[in-house]
């Protein structure tokens, strides 16, 4: 029987750049989610407000009776503010699970022990959550103001407010960059998707209860700081050049944000990581 040399052979496999591994994991788990019809219906409810805004824009720049329904400013902060609600339901649907069926299923440990790092993992989690809410934020948000362009047919809305794209963007972006690391961090925290979505939902209800009976107990709203739909408010007000909804000052608001992120993600650096087996 001919014997045939097994020694070092250089591999003939194509290499990947480092520090990509973590778009594997956003793909794949996009296309799982994206494969569920529920949740192909549920984006399609999230889109319904835009259908309706854009309806209004063509009858507000097609009928002269219709003049009271222009858009202005606050038309897109009001937008982005009443999809608030989809942010929360798809949060609870897709974010809950992310880290915690892996905990369940003791899938993280096989993930981190290929070549990838801890924060690749956690980015690629986050990639999908952040991808998802960006499409019913920030996409219909930029979409809208397309809209309006079209359809009054010149730019003279756009050259009047021509601090709604970057406003739009960043409100966009610190909503969902709170939110996707604030529910990563608490996913990390069991192995129990339920468990993980009640607690979400306790921290939004819970702080803004708490807000309401400390307003209740001063008389003012100096203390919206302590609520974690007052801060986004407040920096959404502050974004958009509004009045503040709350007497708190926006930078505090922004600080509590800040403080909440940090937290999160010191809670995941703490709760992702592998296990070292000793022989």
């Amino acid at each position: 029987m001919a014997i045939h040399d097994q020694g070092y052979r250089r591999y003939g496999g194509r290499r990947e750049q480092r520090g990509t591994a973590w778009t594997v994991i956003a793909l794949a788990g996009l296309r799982a989610i994206v494969r569920r019809r529920a949740f192909l219906a549920l984006l399609l409810l999230a889109w319904i407000l835009f259908i309706v805004r854009a309806v209004q824009f063509y009858a507000a720049a097609n009928f002269p009776q219709a003049a009271f329904l222009a858009p202005s400013a606050s038309t897109f902060r009001q937008f982005l503010e009443q999809q608030s609600f989809w942010v929360f339901i798809i949060t609870v649907w897709v974010g809950s699970g992310l880290i915690a069926d892996d905990r369940r299923t003791n899938a993280l440990q096989l993930y981190l022990s290929k070549p990838l790092t801890r924060a690749e993992y956690v980015a690629g989690k986050a990639a999908i959550l952040g991808t998802l809410l960006l499409f019913i934020t920030w996409v219909p948000a930029i979409l809208l103001l397309l809209v309006q362009i079209v359809f009054a047919g010149n730019l003279t809305f756009l050259r009047q407010n021509l601090f709604l794209f970057p406003a739009i963007t960043i409100f966009s972006f610190v909503e969902v960059l709170m939110t996707t690391v604030v529910m990563l961090a608490l996913s990390s925290l069991s192995r129990s998707r339920l468990f993980v979505g009640i607690l979400y939902t306790a921290l939004i209800f819970f702080s803004q209860a708490l807000f309401g009976v400390l307003v209740a107990v001063t008389g003012g709203t100096m203390i919206a700081w302590i609520s974690y739909p007052a801060n986004l408010t407040q920096i959404g007000d502050a974004i958009f050049r509004l009045p503040l909804h709350y007497e708190t000052p926006w930078p505090v608001a922004l600080i509590m944000i800040a403080a909440l992120v940090l937290a999160s993600v010191a809670t995941l650096a703490w709760r992702v990581r592998g296990v070292e087996v000793v022989a």
